[in-house]
């Protein structure tokens, strides 16, 4: 049901055609069908019962902009440097008057959804959806569906069995409904957990905890044999890898803030006064780490004490926990406490000055984060939002892909940049069976940040940079297992979308080659990533957070990785260049793809090498033994590459200190 009738997909390409009596044949009334409110696996094979007629599911009805071309143009003409309108942001009470929703949409709407029984809970202040709650029952006889629940991937989740449908009067108001099927509630973070390289299990509820509190996540230390930089340490007992270099070097025990600013050329901004102070940043995450505040702080006093973390400088809008439609610890909400308190963490190291805004999601499914991000753009609560988390791919409901596209264009209206990370799957064929990129960095209306491999040397300066696609092969017996170039593990996502067409920034910069995958008769996709920085875990970065030992809970350090650190590393270095003199940056990829080739961004390419990395079997102790293995960098078995100029990993590249601050 989606068709691209521009470079960029628009809403209008995602709503559906006006049927009569759909899913109603006792009403006579015209009927208008809300297409990709169906999750794609609410299949009749995978349905296992009807859903409770009494359960209560809290859903939103987003409405249509009034001006849909209009606000699309806008969007475009105030991030495209060539426009007259550059930077020229709009004010929320412009957007209101212009584009936003009419006040008679949202009142038709929500007098449909009263009528309806349902109760009504909220309508933002730009008026993107009306949210609402009734009971299943109430859901099937108002939007014609049967509500039933689908084992998916060893859970159970809701969806109805057909795409929703609206009284015809006011089908030209809705765009989209979202929160009636549970496609998304396994969002995940996009950062790689340090102990086992994959997701680990849900963690348990805390005994003693107050309802949706969760007790921190497992804990883990880094092993020894560790460096402090890049080729301090060299594995000389360890036998030769393939065509690798011999010896190799021992990974990182975790890069600290002021190795970051070095490598990516920022300390002498810092040494000018150039710290992000006066810059806002919002990170959006589910949940809320109760420790959050006290761990980045310590781990600024430990790390970077110069910089140290103040209260003044951290702020929260936390979304009370909304457990209707899962279970307390569904989404390993443990695993998401490590995941923001890293994003803190990482943008603090880049920009020690700004001011930092944590938003808690009520949950971890994507639609309930889209709440959380309508909250950020809608009171303009920071100019930078930095969102560590994505879909395996780019199979989402389109109802959800059209109100997040909404959402994203007023963002750039405003001048908010939104910052995604680009995945940790690599090309995702291994979860997919075929190449995709990962949905939001998709979008056309945020940037995309993708994952490199980082050595950093002795005195601070880069010394090896390359793309993040990481192998793992174990030391066993004495013998690698498996054999050099080792298994595909991990690493940054990257590809050609097959939702959006390609936008007129990309043009001229991106190969055909990239645009043309995945489609059909010569047509060009948006292809991700935009811009990159360290994601790889095993050049990572050491942070501090408060785990659950067996001793008790309380702060460690560790290094970890993936593109959720990459992406909070751009919002901090972005933080800098808001400082300078002039309007805020809002959405940079026009702007981004103009300074390709020049001294603002540095081309990544493929590298030949890898690390050594030692772990306790247990994640903590050397009571069970160790294990090594070598993780390799930019793997070349993907069907995204590292190559010189642009690319499907790296993007146009990584920024390169004050030239790319003062040209941004």
């Amino acid at each position: 049901m989606r068709r691209m009738a521009t470079a960029i997909l628009g809403t209008a390409a995602l709503c559906a055609a006006v049927l009569t009596a759909a899913g109603n044949p006792a009403s006579a009334v015209p009927r208008h069908v809300v297409a990709g409110t169906r999750a794609p696996w609410a299949s009749p094979q995978a349905r296992t019962r009807a859903a409770s007629s009494t359960e209560r599911v809290r859903f939103r009805v987003y409405l249509a902009s009034r001006d849909e071309a209009g606000a699309e143009a806008e969007a475009r003409a105030v991030s495209d440097p060539s426009s007259s309108q550059y930077r020229h942001y709009l004010s929320d009470a412009e957007i209101v008057a212009r584009y936003s929703p009419t006040a008679e949409s949202a009142a038709a709407v929500q007098g449909w959804l009263g009528s309806a029984g349902f109760a009504i809970s909220e309508v933002p202040t730009n008026r993107q959806y009306v949210e609402a709650t009734g009971t299943v029952a109430q859901i099937n006889e108002a939007f014609g569906v049967s509500m039933g629940v689908y084992g998916v991937q060893g859970v159970q989740l809701l969806s109805p069995d057909r795409d929703l449908s609206v009284p015809g009067d006011i089908g030209a108001d809705v765009t989209a409904v979202v929160g009636t099927e549970q496609s998304q509630i396994l969002l995940r973070p996009d950062h790689v957990r340090p102990d086992t390289d994959r997701a680990q299990p849900a963690s348990a509820v805390a005994a003693g905890a107050q309802p949706g509190a969760v007790q921190p996540a497992p804990g883990f230390r880094n092993a020894r044999p560790c460096s402090d930089y890049w080729g301090k340490l060299q594995a000389t007992n360890v036998p030769k890898f393939g065509n690798y270099p011999h010896p190799l070097n021992y990974a990182p025990c975790g890069y600290r803030p002021p190795q970051l600013r070095r490598a990516y050329n920022v300390d002498d901004a810092l040494h000018h006064g150039i710290d992000g102070r006066g810059s806002r940043v919002a990170i959006i995450d589910a949940y809320a780490s109760p420790t959050i505040f006290s761990d980045a702080r310590t781990y600024s006093q430990r790390n970077d004490p110069e910089h140290v973390l103040t209260r003044g400088q951290f702020s929260q809008h936390i979304f009370p926990p909304d457990h209707h439609l899962e279970g307390p610890d569904q989404c390993d909400a443990a695993g998401w406490y490590g995941e923001e308190t890293l994003d803190v963490e990482a943008v603090h190291a880049m920009a020690p000055g700004a001011h930092i805004t944590y938003v808690g999601a009520a949950s971890c499914d994507d639609t309930v984060m889209d709440k959380a991000l309508n909250y950020v753009v809608s009171n303009h609560t920071a100019d930078i939002v930095s969102n560590s988390y994505g879909n395996v791919g780019e199979q989402v409901p389109a109802s959800e892909v059209t109100a997040f596209h909404q959402i994203a264009r007023e963002a750039v209206m405003k001048g908010i940049g939104l910052y995604f990370s680009s995945g940790d799957d690599g090309d995702e064929v291994a979860n997919l069976g075929r190449p995709e990129p990962d949905f939001s960095s998709t979008d056309p209306w945020v940037t995309a940040v993708g994952g490199t491999s980082l050595g950093v040397g002795a005195d601070r300066t880069t010394v090896l940079e390359t793309g993040w696609e990481t192998t793992k092969s174990t030391l066993t017996n004495g013998r690698f297992d498996p054999p050099a170039p080792g298994a595909f593990l991990y690493g940054s996502g990257g590809g050609t979308s097959r939702l959006f067409g390609q936008p007129w920034y990309q043009k001229g910069h991106v190969p055909d080659r990239l645009a043309k995958k995945n489609h059909r008769n010569g047509a060009k996709g948006r292809v991700v990533p935009d811009i990159s920085t360290v994601g790889d875990p095993n050049t990572g970065m050491l942070i501090g957070i408060t785990q659950t030992f067996t001793r008790g809970v309380f702060y460690d350090q560790y290094r970890i990785g993936g593109t959720s650190l990459s992406t909070p590393l751009f919002a901090g270095i972005m933080a800098l260049a808001d400082q300078l003199p002039g309007p805020t940056h809002g959405f940079v990829n026009p702007t981004l793809y103009s300074l390709q080739n020049t001294r603002s961004i540095h081309d990544v390419r493929h590298v030949n090498d890898a690390d050594v990395r030692i772990d306790f079997a247990n994640g903590v102790t050397k009571s069970e033994g160790l294990l090594t293995s070598v993780r390799t960098f930019d793997y070349q078995g993907l069907a995204i590459h590292t190559t010189a100029g642009y690319d499907d990993v790296t993007g146009l590249g990584t920024p390169n200190g004050m030239p790319f601050l003062t040209n941004i």
